[in-house]
């Protein structure tokens, strides 16, 4: 039965450079890259490639070795150029120069979706590269083949500063939704779950699944929060979670025959002149898309995916492989005397540090923030601010003291299998200890996950 979720903890962070409806002109970039790094839990990842091969898309080129059924494939056709490997010979990329037309390896096509077994669909997903879009909840990791989960969770909206349009980015992809989203359906014994907002679009109310309505600031677009409050996870049970342009790219896998790595994403942000989308593919090079792009004012930071939860690049860095979105926003490495508690109107401040003055625009006012953190790492300090931007029956303050003194009965009683960073991330923006709670949090989860 369908269900409506009315949260009211939570905090929207409003920034300037919202993407405008609008997909414009990109030169494909010259490289892409996969980063095993964007695949968390994935420690021993094994080449299947060498440096000047030749592969298409859809050729497997890595696989991890804990989990070695499931294919890590190229985004586009061309020659591995380069293997970049950090200290101790890890890998950080395996770049691939691109062909000007991509060339893909060919599966099996299915013009019905309904007929097909659960163990063919596992099978050409795993073979065809689109498994590693599947995310198990707890831990947040690419899910096991071997698990049968109790349901699967897919968030039609994000909330997200600077989130792209999910309506628009797929709206050319609606029949591979609903055939990815049939797939799904074969995967689990209970529910698919798609959830959505008063925004979201008719084609992702699919008639295999369960529409939920969800609804309140962020993080309410953060399919954990939608878990907790739909299907909680207890001790010992797996839920899986897939992004939708996942599971559009199930359906194509599926309907066509081929692993199409193809994206829309979104170029946001206040130093961005004119922030729209480009058609591009995973792991592109941004380059292209910064060239010409960005405001000619300096001292900037590169972000795939959000300010909250992505990852710094360089301007000739890769698009993460989950990304969706980059963002670029003023670097923050400068000193302001009392800059923490100067009256201005022009900073954001959860607890309403500079008086009501940082208020006076009301909840619609655009900000331009930096990285600037005003303040240094100093003792943990409990406000019981986190409680209020977490709106989940979970004690987050509670939740990383308990992984900071690493005492698992209490991570365990707390919450630590309901939550992954991106749940606990605007703690981290509000904490005024200015503490690297996702990074802690990880700790956490990799912790339990290991005993």
């Amino acid at each position: 039965m369908s269900q409506n979720i009315k949260l009211k903890k939570g905090f929207d962070i409003n920034l300037a450079g919202k993407a405008e409806k609008k997909i414009a002109e990109l030169s494909q970039p010259e490289t892409f890259a996969i980063k095993p790094t964007d695949f968390v839990g994935m420690s021993r990842p094994k080449l299947l490639v060498k440096e000047g091969e030749s592969v298409k898309a859809g050729t497997p080129i890595m696989i991890d070795k804990q989990v070695e059924d499931v294919m890590y494939s190229a985004p586009v056709s061309g020659e591995i150029a380069e293997v970049v490997r950090g200290a101790k010979r890890k890998i950080l990329e395996i770049r691939i120069l691109a062909d000007k037309e991509v060339e893909y390896e060919t599966f099996e096509k299915h013009a019905d979706v309904s007929g097909i077994s659960r163990e063919a669909a596992i099978d050409q997903m795993k073979k065809g590269g689109v498994w590693p879009n599947i995310i198990q909840r707890p831990y947040g990791v690419v899910a096991s083949t071997e698990d049968t989960p109790k349901a699967i969770f897919i968030s039609a909206f994000d909330t997200h500063p600077l989130a792209p349009d999910m309506n628009f980015i797929l709206e050319a992809d609606a029949k591979y939704f609903e055939a990815g989203v049939e797939i799904l359906s074969k995967l689990t014994e209970g529910k698919v779950h798609i959830n959505v907002n008063s925004d979201s679009a008719d084609f992702f109310k699919s008639s295999k699944a369960q529409i939920n309505t969800v609804s309140g600031p962020h993080p309410a677009g953060n399919v954990g929060v939608q878990i907790h409050h739909i299907d909680a996870i207890n001790k010992g049970e797996v839920t899986w979670t897939v992004h939708p342009y996942g599971v559009a790219q199930i359906g194509k896998l599926f309907l066509e025959g081929k692993y199409d790595a193809s994206k829309v994403i979104a170029l946001t942000g206040s130093e961005v002149k004119t922030p729209q989308y480009y058609k591009t593919f995973i792991g592109a090079c941004v380059n292209k898309l910064t060239e010409g792009t960005i405001k000619e004012n300096g001292h900037v930071r590169f972000i795939s995916g959000n300010v909250l939860t992505g990852t710094q690049i360089n301007s000739t860095g890769y698009l993460g492989y989950y990304h969706n979105q980059m963002t670029v926003i003023p670097e923050g490495d400068y000193y302001e005397f009392f800059g923490w508690i100067t009256p201005t109107t022009k900073k954001l401040s959860f607890h309403r540090a500079f008086g009501l003055l940082s208020f006076l625009g009301g909840s619609k006012k655009e900000y331009v923030l930096d990285t600037n953190t005003r303040g240094q790492h100093r003792a943990f300090v409990q406000t019981g601010a986190f409680e209020k931007v977490v709106p989940m029956d979970v004690l987050p303050t509670h939740l990383i003291k308990a992984i900071l003194a690493e005492d698992f009965d209490d991570m365990e009683g707390l919450g630590i299998f309901e939550v992954i960073e991106e749940d606990l991330a605007l703690c981290e923006f509000i904490d005024v200890s200015k503490n690297d709670i996702q990074a802690i949090l990880r700790e956490g989860i990799d912790l339990v996950k290991n005993s």
